[in-house]
């Protein structure tokens, strides 16, 4: 549904921070499935850890935050509006089997409520049918002028 090149001109992040790659299903302020190929030439692999290779849980949560930015309707963002969507809070993020280098990771991604202020969505990553993180996260939108004055 949506090349690297049609998430680029969606979302801010890029390599090598940008997570998802690829968008096999998209239903604007709904739900979103995505892709995230696991490569070993990532760098956070190089620390985490040399002699066996683990995905940190805080970038398997980036990765479905992104998806979790597509899902929120192009319509509710308003050009020449100063509002960032940020994490609030993480909920319930369970890490139940490593993401290792070489993992086709599929994420989905479901909208539990979004309103103009917050959006709250739920969470599955999974590689090869097998469920590796779920959980929630909860997002609010701010001034720009907040972070940056």
């Amino acid at each position: 549904m949506m090349n690297l090149m049609e998430i680029n001109a969606r979302i801010k992040q890029r390599p090598p921070f940008q997570m998802i790659e690829r968008v096999t299903e998209l239903v604007p302020n709904e739900h979103a499935t995505g892709i995230k190929c696991v490569s070993v030439n990532e760098p956070y692999f190089m620390g985490h850890f040399p002699e066996a290779p683990i995905m940190p849980g805080v970038l398997l949560i980036e990765s479905a935050a992104q998806l979790c930015s597509l899902v929120i309707a192009p319509d509710r963002v308003v050009p020449g509006d100063d509002k960032l969507y940020v994490l609030l809070k993480v909920k319930e993020f369970k890490f139940l089997k490593p993401v290792i280098p070489g993992d086709r990771l599929e994420i989905t991604v479901k909208a539990e409520m979004i309103s103009a202020a917050a959006a709250e969505f739920s969470a599955v990553i999974s590689c090869d049918g097998a469920v590796k993180a779920k959980g929630s996260m909860l997002f609010t939108a701010i001034d720009k002028s907040a972070v940056y004055g």
